[in-house]
């Protein structure tokens, strides 16, 4: 089946749903660095088809260039990801592009339309950041934009990712204009506020899923089969098999798992998977790693957060000592995680590795790991892009769970 990905970020729902079996017609995406890993993933999978998939690892291992890598890809394939900001000025160009792409195949319609808009304006933390609580901002109107792509390509369904607080922004109206003008374009709605653990992921992260279908399909909202709790893998066997790091250090493109360890992911990793990327830990003040430790300790000695205000005086260098006291967290290692964030780009005060003898925020494969990404995809550009687009994505488990799911149903009724 044929599937748009509209404001596709890295590419985590297209991940999962190709995974499922879907042909992944266009991505979608404004953000360039995005649109590199994009790209880099097409070629990935390209390579992987026409079993030259020694290329791609060359390209990991830092023996060819970005270039050379998509300079054995054909321009059709790399050219599915199309670099541009979703607005009206763009719109013609952009379906333009798609339809390009559609003319291709030998079935040209298209089956489905997947993606979420940006989802600061609708967070509880973006809009605690802003004096305005994101009433101006633009980014709340542009699921009009997704609309204009439903109405454009008719796709039998649709799935509308996004945060919670998309519900109950600006008092509901929003979300309220979003399903009627849904409605209004054919389809029948209906949405849940999933959470990704329970679909095998190592996080604890809630989003809205919004499914719409065609008015003349017999359909109702799925009933997915969640995962037991005591199913979910730890973190600390989520990690098992990567290698130790302290701050500042990093493998990047060699044949470094650790012997023996147990995989716990096949998902995340097969057996047969050997080189690892993007294992890069940040390089933390002496402060920083000095609050760190005691995090850590107090987790473990206590099992709750220290709070800032319980630091010790001589760690205390912000002057606001009243609000913001929980600046500092861990990943559990005998739990899950508590949600990824874009913010993981700025610093990892968050995100503390839950072991005393490495000391450290989490690398940029171990954010990828909690995301559910699998360790052969690759995010370019810097480490902080990278820890952006892991951020912002989908976990590609929870699409693929819910990409296979919807896929033996659509069979029934199509």
């Amino acid at each position: 089946m044929n599937v748009i990905d509209l404001f596709a970020g890295a590419g985590g729902l297209s991940e999962g749903f190709r995974k499922a079996g879907y042909n992944i017609i266009s991505h979608i995406e404004v953000d360039k660095s995005a649109c590199n890993t994009l790209r880099t993933r097409e070629a990935y999978y390209y390579l992987k088809e026409i079993e030259k998939l020694n290329v791609y690892e060359e390209y990991l291992m830092k023996k060819i260039s970005r270039d050379q890598l998509y300079s054995e890809v054909p321009d059709y394939i790399l050219n599915k990801v199309i670099e541009a900001e979703i607005n009206d000025k763009n719109f013609n160009n952009i379906t333009y592009k798609i339809d390009e792409h559609l003319s291709r195949q030998q079935d040209q319609e298209v089956d489905l339309v997947v993606g979420g808009p940006p989802c600061q304006a609708f967070s509880s933390a973006g809009i605690s950041r802003d004096p305005n609580r994101m009433k101006g901002d633009p980014r709340n109107f542009l699921y009009k934009q997704y609309i204009k792509f439903i109405v454009k390509y008719n796709p039998k369904f649709f799935i509308f990712e996004n945060v919670k607080g998309i519900i109950t922004a600006q008092k509901g109206d929003i979300f309220r204009s979003l399903q009627e003008d849904l409605s209004n374009a054919g389809y029948k709605i209906d949405y849940r506020i999933l959470n990704a653990k329970d679909f095998g992921v190592s996080q604890n992260r809630q989003r809205v899923i919004l499914i719409g279908w065609r008015k003349e399909y017999e359909f109702s909202y799925p009933s997915f089969d969640l995962l037991s709790p005591a199913s979910l893998i730890s973190i600390s066997a989520l990690f098992n098999d990567l290698p130790y790091l302290k701050s500042g250090q990093s493998i990047d493109g060699e044949k470094s798992y650790r012997m023996n360890a147990k995989i716990a992911n096949s998902f995340i990793r097969t057996k047969d998977w050997k080189i690892l990327s993007q294992h890069i830990a940040r390089v933390h003040n002496r402060n920083d790693l000095e609050i760190y430790k005691l995090v850590v300790e107090n987790w473990n000695k206590h099992n709750k957060l220290i709070k800032y205000n319980e630091l010790p005086l001589e760690n205390q260098t912000h002057n606001n000592r009243a609000i913001f006291l929980d600046r500092y967290k861990l990943v559990p290692s005998k739990g899950i995680s508590h949600t990824i964030v874009a913010h993981i780009s700025k610093d990892g005060h968050y995100y503390i590795h839950p072991d005393l003898d490495q000391n450290r925020s989490i690398s940029v494969r171990e954010a990828a790991r909690i995301q559910s990404f699998p360790d052969d995809f690759y995010f370019e550009d810097s480490r902080t892009a990278a820890f952006r687009q892991i951020g912002n994505a989908v976990p590609p488990l929870m699409a693929y769970h819910i990409a296979s799911h919807l896929k033996n149903t659509l069979k029934e009724i199509i």
